[in-house]
């Protein structure tokens, strides 16, 4: 039978495999989705995850739970070779092997994107997955039991200090979630105050949040100062060697926690080791109806979805005529990427991809968030209602949605659960401060000296040997 092969268990690659478990005949295809992880993260969460609202596990689908159907391997696809349809599968442990298929599916989606400042790969950490959204709730969390034990000064609030760069929709929501998160912890150390604790948000551009009208924009800034966030527009981050943000205005914020969502790009890994064409931006080239290639020529065999793939936006409002790389699209390619899967094997005509913006939705803290649809704009707790609404529903499967909802309900009357776990990236610390070890080899002793003869010693200070206490031998 014909062999799927689908590239990447992010959005697009698990609702892809996803949905063609519901289209495909029993018998009709194989298919195989390969991904280093063994889940799919949602990441419109991870700002209530790094802001404790959420438990991380919750945000993440199994690949294996939820896909009965698909042969899953937890590996990474470092080359493709399209023309002989054969993929280098490389797994974290053991040889890598040659994956046959007939038809390729590349959803390998996107990392983030960073330019070579000084001290940016030592010291920042994105905002991509669920390990980083905890690592960034137990840094704050860990900083403010550091900074209680301290006296007022430099230091003490450079550990209250974060930098987030990039004012995009994720960079202002995990912004203004640690913003909250941290005013929210203040009842809890009453050695600290609110004015020791920086928020400092750096964009290139003049305004923040391009998804959504000027007007919102300027609001969600008003917003943030009441809260007292600090947004610096046209600046640009010059340097961040030993946590010292260094800026383009000349001030540098010392800071103990940097976090990096200036923008995306397709997963270099997957696209530098295939031969599937690529555009100018490094992105597959995908045709309408999501199989990879031109108007004028298609590359059989061969699709793409997602943040990976340069998919033309049919409707006109797309970034330079192509889709942007956001959830909404990439689930919706998906879908449709499922049904002209099929269709093709089938020997129909698959169909184009054309889906008018819903809209953007964002979370700033809890019950307080914005949203526009074309010159319709929500603010406050309506929006942020919108917010959880929207996402909630979204999250796949109903096993998921039940997990995340019941996090909500017990935070809104239990509160966060703002302990930092920050110890379980050493979990063996414990273990090997007391864990028992051999004792070091003792050196060989050196052999002992014969006993000296009190009788031999006299005998040498008179000079004369000492008698012998035998009788001669006859």
């Amino acid at each position: 039978m014909p062999r799927i092969l689908i590239v990447g268990g992010g959005y697009a690659g698990f609702y892809t495999a996803w949905k063609l478990e519901k289209h495909l005949r029993k018998g009709e295809a194989e298919v195989t989705i390969v991904d280093p992880l063994p889940y799919m993260t949602y990441q419109p969460f991870l700002p209530e995850v790094a802001a404790g609202e959420i438990e991380a596990r919750h945000v993440i689908v199994g690949l294996r739970r939820h896909l009965k159907k698909t042969r899953v391997v937890t590996a990474k696809v470092t080359g493709i070779d399209h023309a002989n349809k054969v993929a280098t599968i490389t797994p974290a442990v053991g040889a890598p092997w040659q994956e046959e298929y007939d038809q390729i599916v590349v959803t390998a989606g996107a990392v983030s994107r960073t330019f070579p400042i000084p001290g940016i790969a030592e010291n920042a950490i994105g905002l991509k997955t669920i390990e980083e959204a905890v690592a960034i709730r137990d840094r704050i969390l860990t900083n403010f039991d550091r900074a209680a034990n301290l006296p007022p000064g430099p230091e003490r609030e450079r550990l209250l200090t974060v930098v987030v760069v990039g004012g995009g929709f994720a960079g202002i929501e995990v912004f203004a979630e640690m913003r909250a998160l941290a005013s929210s912890l203040l009842k809890d150390y009453p050695q600290l105050t609110f004015e020791e604790t920086h928020f400092h948000l750096i964009e290139a551009m003049g305004r923040i949040m391009p998804e959504v009208s000027l007007k919102t924009s300027e609001w969600v800034l008003k917003d943030l100062a009441k809260r007292g966030a600090n947004v610096h527009l046209d600046t640009q981050v010059k340097g961040a060697v030993d946590g010292n943000v260094e800026l383009s205005t000349g001030e540098v914020i010392p800071t103990d926690l940097i976090v990096w969502t200036a923008g995306v790009m397709a997963n270099p890994t997957v696209v530098r080791g295939s031969d599937l064409p690529v555009e100018e931006r490094g992105r597959i080239r995908t045709r309408p109806d999501l199989r990879v290639g031109t108007d004028e020529e298609i590359v059989e065999g061969a699709w793409a979805a997602g943040d990976i793939s340069a998919v033309p936006d049919l409707t006109g409002k797309g970034v330079g005529g192509y889709c942007v790389p956001n959830a909404q699209h990439a689930v919706r390619q998906a879908k449709l990427l499922a049904k002209n899967l099929t269709a093709v094997l089938r020997g129909e005509l698959p169909s184009e991809y054309i889906h008018h913006n819903l809209g953007a939705v964002a979370g700033l803290g809890l019950y307080d968030g914005v949203f526009q649809s074309g010159n319709f704009a929500l603010k406050g707790f309506i929006a942020w209602l919108a917010h959880r609404g929207y996402h909630g529903m979204a999250m796949p499967s109903w096993e998921r949605k039940w997990r995340v909802i019941g996090d909500w309900w017990h935070n809104f009357w239990l509160s966060r659960d703002n302990v930092s776990l920050q110890a379980v990236q050493n979990p063996r610390y414990v273990f090997e401060e007391f864990a028992a070890r051999p004792r070091p080899a003792q050196p060989a002793a050196a052999p002992a000296e014969p006993a000296i003869d009190p009788k031999t010693v006299e005998a040498e200070k008179v000079g004369k040997a000492p008698a012998s206490t035998s009788a001669p031998a006859n």
